[in-house]
């Protein structure tokens, strides 16, 4: 869903440049999306989140491809080029609460609260707040996912405390309203 809405944003402005053209959306999930209960560093491939889209590139299926600089790799496959870069959403990440923590912030969480986090998101506050205990939230099985399933398994399950998301996804889906705390 939020590849689809960041792929809906960047085809509305390509429409408002070029209205004498048509543009046509092509769906598509990658090994990354749909093997979601395995940790990505077990999974052994590269370009799990951008192989399927290179290779629709390379067939012509499609004219071109939207996707996070996050997830692509750092050296492009000859003939392949980076078009555009979009405006930066915050870059800043936010913390999530569990219902139960509700209005608090981390600095507030008893201690040994579990925070579940991506590795690189983690080192900051783990200096910060040394009291909390963080977890790495993709590399457990089942925990890996899009931020649906991260916020449903934060608020129906007891496992964390909190979670550390990018505010920009947050944001693009339309949950603001969720992010109790943001950290630079």
């Amino acid at each position: 869903q939020l590849a689809r809405i960041q792929t809906d944003s960047v085809v509305a402005t390509l429409r408002e440049l070029y209205p004498d053209l048509r543009f046509e959306i092509v769906a598509m999930a990658t090994t990354g999306d749909k093997i979601l209960d395995t940790a990505l560093s077990k999974i052994g491939e590269k370009s799990l989140f951008t192989k399927e889209l290179e290779n629709a590139l390379e067939r012509n299926e499609v004219d071109l491809v939207v996707h996070s600089l996050k997830d692509l790799p750092t050296s492009l496959p000859p003939g392949f080029t980076i078009g555009a870069v979009c405006r930066r959403e915050n870059p800043l990440d936010a913390v999530v609460f569990h219902p139960k923590n509700c209005g608090k912030t981390l600095g507030l969480l008893p201690e040994k609260s579990v925070i579940g986090t991506s590795s690189r998101r983690s080192a900051p506050v783990k200096k910060k707040f040394p009291q909390l205990e963080f977890r790495d939230i993709v590399s457990f099985p089942g925990r890996r996912g899009n931020l649906n399933t991260r916020l449903k398994k934060l608020e129906e399950k007891e496992d964390f405390s909190a979670i550390i998301l990018a505010a920009a996804g947050l944001k693009r889906m339309g949950w603001e309203n969720r992010i109790g705390q943001v950290r630079s």
